[in-house]
């Protein structure tokens, strides 16, 4: 048995540690206890029920020649090429004899979702879901079924228009999807596999995600798969804030990785379907790339940003306005373009007509550039035009490596350009920056190049210590090519 003794004292350590225990945080100079930020899980129950009513399943068929295809191979068809880029072979099971004749017959070709925005019938989905379809069927949760008239369909945003005619329909309130966060819950509903009114759920993992020209899609990690296509991306609030339209997979089925395009995005191609059947985006005629950090302390800009000119069409907006190849867009209308990305999603949603401001940054110079819009068509291309080239001579390279010559009139006459010298060989630093023999150098830093002379007198004052934005032209690209000096 413990002593008198040591009875005492280990009470004496009891009562001490209870005191300590019981103090407030600022008596013992503790931390306090941070609140939780997240209590618990949500309950989805009374969102589904409420939403789910405006979430319609689409079927379409698409009328074809006997033995020309199997049905259902159009959905095989559909599923392949938006998870994995490619086609089977079509039909082609048996010949059929000399006096046989094709008979027309309708197939389903695809399904797909959409959701109800108004209680007079229109319908959101995505513009491949119906594409090619030559019958439309959209099937309500209580079962009603109705065949829908495609007012218009956007290819660059994946978006079409739907009429139902019917009134009094349940419908679905947009919210704003620009103030959408990252880690905010989310909810999809659909037909995946064709298993109508199927919900997922999880959470928002990027926002303004680039995987196209004009879509600065929502990233999530709800459940999405083939099928889910044009059904809605719903936030807690029971709002739509993106229609689910693609997938990142290597195998065609979900990884986590699903995107939705952002209804901001989708209520201004939806009110020009509803208007015309048809949705008008502005040009600038320029084509664009990403300004690295490398080029943007060459150039005096300080940080990355903005989109470099690489090509300016001819006779386009851009060549009218005044805008120059090598030239930094740094603002359109005022508003920062902080990527490549910001650049075509502003001009493409600018007024066709309307008068635009450029700022751009041009050898050492902030400049405005006033441009007139123009609408964007498809796209053309055009051949590009052969450059010059000479054998490589036997002089010594520069300290970058480069041995060039000057163009004669005629050659600037036929790339269309005032100046430059012509790049006869390259080895070393220029080699390993990816210069090559037949590109024409335009620009050395914020100078431009007149002849092989000036040109070599620039290379001349060139602190060797420090890297060199060079603006390369290489057939009909145009773009900043960085040397580094060696280590």
């Amino acid at each position: 048995m413990p002593s008198k003794t040591a009875t005492l004292i280990l009470s004496a350590l009891l009562v001490s540690g209870s005191s300590a225990l019981l103090a407030s945080p600022a008596a013992t100079g503790a931390a306090p206890v941070p609140t939780p930020l997240v209590t618990g899980l949500p309950d989805f129950t009374d969102l589904v029920d409420k939403v789910s009513p405006a979430v319609v399943n689409i079927r379409t068929t698409e009328r074809v020649r006997a033995g020309s295809g199997m049905p259902g191979e159009e959905e095989m068809q559909e599923f392949l090429r938006r998870f994995f880029g490619g086609q089977i072979p079509r039909g082609g099971g048996g010949r059929r004899g000399p006096q046989q004749q094709p008979e027309e017959q309708e197939v389903q070709r695809g399904v797909g979702s959409g959701f109800i925005i108004s209680d007079d019938g229109f319908v959101l989905t995505n513009a491949h879901v119906v594409e090619g379809a030559d019958e439309v069927t959209v099937t309500l949760n209580d079962r009603r079924e109705f065949k829908a008239k495609v007012l218009g369909a956007d290819r660059r945003s994946d978006v079409a228009l739907l009429k139902l005619a019917a009134t009094g329909l349940p419908y679905l309130r947009t919210g704003d999807s620009s103030k959408i966060r990252v880690g905010e819950w989310v909810v999809a509903i659909g037909s995946p596999f064709n298993l109508d009114n199927t919900v997922t759920a999880g959470i928002i993992s990027a926002k303004s995600r680039d995987t196209g020209e004009y879509l600065p899609l929502i990233q999530s990690d709800v459940a999405v798969n083939p099928g889910n296509s044009g059904g809605p991306l719903i936030n807690m609030r029971g709002e739509v804030i993106g229609i689910n339209s693609q997938i990142a997979t290597l195998s065609g089925a979900y990884n986590g990785i699903s995107f939705a395009v952002p209804i901001d995005e989708v209520i201004r191609v939806a009110d020009q379907l509803k208007k015309t059947g048809r949705v008008t985006r502005g040009r600038l005629g320029v084509q664009i790339s990403e300004v690295t950090r490398d080029v943007a302390e060459s150039l005096g800009l300080g940080k990355a940003r903005g989109a470099e000119v690489s090509m300016v069409e001819q006779g386009g907006p851009a060549e009218k306005g005044g805008i120059k190849v090598g030239d930094i867009i740094l603002k359109f209308n005022g508003q920062p373009i902080e990527t490549t990305r910001d650049l075509p999603r502003l001009v493409g949603a600018s007024k066709v007509g309307s008068r635009a401001t450029v700022t751009v940054w041009r050898r050492g110079t902030q400049l405005d550039v006033p441009v007139t819009i123009v609408e964007l068509q498809d796209e053309k291309t055009t051949p590009a035009k052969p450059q010059p080239k000479k054998p490589a001579p036997s002089a010594a390279p520069n300290v970058l490596g480069l041995n060039v010559s000057g163009l004669s009139a005629q050659q600037h006459r036929e790339l269309g350009i005032e100046g430059g010298v012509l790049v006869e060989n390259a080895q070393g630093n220029a080699a390993t920056a990816g210069i090559r023999p037949g590109d024409l150098i335009l620009q050395v830093n914020n100078a431009p190049v007149t002849d092989e002379a000036q040109f070599n007198g620039l290379i001349g004052k060139l602190d060797p210590k420090k890297p060199v934005a060079l603006l390369v032209r290489r057939e009909n690209v145009t773009q900043y090519v960085v040397i580094k000096p060696r280590q």
